[in-house]
């Protein structure tokens, strides 16, 4: 079954992210944002160095997320995979003076044991914001994953630095190209897809 995919334009659409950037945010104030937020889904909040960023994500980057993360989730348990979501886990540091909410994100083995995920995924819908990977860079996370129009690019850090990579090491032989193909799929073609990907 082939996949098929919506054209999809983020400037030509109506509904995109709604996000407000402020500058020279102590991370005091950060913190008291975070609380006041709570438990609440949106807005997600992003921090870096002063900056920060409140954005509430539109219906096609939710979509596009959640597919994503049922692909994964879906391989991972046919491989067997000690893979744990962990939804939009708020990640922060005060000594970097960074902090953030991924759209999703995993930890192999038990989250509970873990300071940060082992992998973030973030979906670009809109353009604009902080920079999110010097934000993961700066946390430790072990493998960031960004879908931008149709195409995904990985990335892990090597000496000190996130490098590009075309496998992923946390969630390794899954299609990372596949993934992106099938983000915009129905979810009964993306999964028939990856399953076909495995026969």
């Amino acid at each position: 079954m082939a996949v098929t995919q919506r054209t999809w334009s983020p400037e030509a659409i109506e509904h995109a992210d709604q996000r407000v950037c402020l500058h020279d945010v102590p991370w005091s104030h950060y913190e008291i944002v975070l609380a006041v937020k709570g438990d609440a889904p949106v807005p997600r909040i992003a921090y870096l160095e002063g900056e920060l960023e409140l954005m509430s994500p539109s219906a096609d980057h939710e979509m596009i997320k959640s597919r994503i993360g049922q692909l994964i989730e879906a391989y991972a348990a046919h491989r067997g995979l000690d893979l744990w979501p962990v939804g939009s886990w708020t990640v922060r540091s005060a000594p970097t003076r960074r902090g953030v909410e991924p759209d999703e994100c995993y930890t192999l083995g038990d989250p509970r044991q873990k300071r940060v995920p082992d992998l973030a995924i973030e979906v670009v819908w809109t353009r604009g914001g902080l920079d999110k990977l010097n934000i993961y860079r700066g946390l430790g996370v072990g493998e960031v994953w960004f879908w931008r129009e149709g195409k995904l690019d990985a990335y892990a850090p090597r000496d000190g630095q996130y490098q590009p990579i075309s496998e992923s090491v946390v969630v390794p032989g899954l299609d990372l190209q596949l993934v992106a193909r099938c983000a915009t799929a129905s979810p009964a073609e993306a999964l028939a897809e990856l399953r076909k990907s495995w026969e």
